[in-house]
């Protein structure tokens, strides 16, 4: 198993690519923390049969990326545990489409708090633990369109990119103490969060410029995800990893 003996975090992992990220983990022998903005009686059944089929650990964690309060708490919680996290997962995010002079001050200022913001405060709760045993991985969630630049996703595609941004600096800053650093890119994935913000005539026009000619699948980001946590990819930090079936 390629995460045998492995404690990872997380977020966003009650659905989409989240949820197929922790299924892949756990398969694979990883202790998780199992972070999501509702703990409801629907994901800790999820979570139940998850550890029923594979046998390990999952520890739910509510966090909710809109408030900075909640965030240091869940950050907290999970370093109260006093277990050494060897991986982070930092997939939970917001989208939100409106042309750039349609874009407010109060959205920009929403999609940053979640999708930037927040998770740089929780990454620097939880790399504690990494610095301390002088090992990890962390990987960012980001998406296509903080390289592509797409129509409408102005204040989103800015959001990741200065994640991207952030993952290369942190891939320097810490990979004298054996932490690795790596984003994934996803194109067009099959999620609720797409087919709820992406009008279908946009999906339709870049199935036909995609190679694959398809949306990708949840679960193929999330084994892009399980190859850069596992030693398989020990010596790759500081990359954007694009998952678009060739866009």
């Amino acid at each position: 198993m390629l995460l045998e003996n492995k404690t990872a975090v997380i977020t966003g992992s009650n659905k989409g690519i989240g949820l197929e990220i922790l299924k892949n983990f756990s398969e694979n022998g990883a202790k998780v923390f199992a972070c999501a903005r509702t703990i409801d009686e629907n994901f800790l059944s999820i979570i139940g049969s998850i550890k029923k089929n594979y046998n390990n650990e999952i520890i739910p964690i509510e966090l909710d990326l809109a408030n900075e309060q909640k965030v240091k708490e869940a950050a907290n919680e999970i370093l109260n545990f006093d277990k050494p996290i060897d991986i982070l997962v930092n997939n939970a995010g917001t989208l939100q489409t409106s042309l750039f002079q349609m874009s407010s001050k109060k959205k920009l200022n929403e999609i940053f708090e979640i999708n930037f913001f927040s998770q740089t405060i929780f990454t620097q709760f939880i790399i504690k633990s990494m610095v301390k045993k002088k090992s990890g991985n962390i990987i960012y969630i980001s998406s296509s369109a903080s390289i592509d630049g797409n129509e409408g996703r102005s204040s989103y595609a800015s959001s990741k990119a200065a994640l991207n941004a952030q993952a290369k600096v942190l891939s320097r800053e810490l990979g004298r103490m054996n932490i690795r650093v790596n984003v994934v890119a996803p194109g067009l994935t099959d999620t609720d969060m797409m087919l709820s913000n992406t009008p279908k005539h946009i999906i339709e026009e870049t199935i036909s410029k995609v190679s694959l000619e398809r949306v990708g699948k949840p679960e193929e980001i999330a084994k892009t995800v399980l190859y850069l946590a596992s030693d398989l990819s020990s010596y790759v930090t500081g990359q954007i990893i694009r998952v678009d079936g060739g866009m």
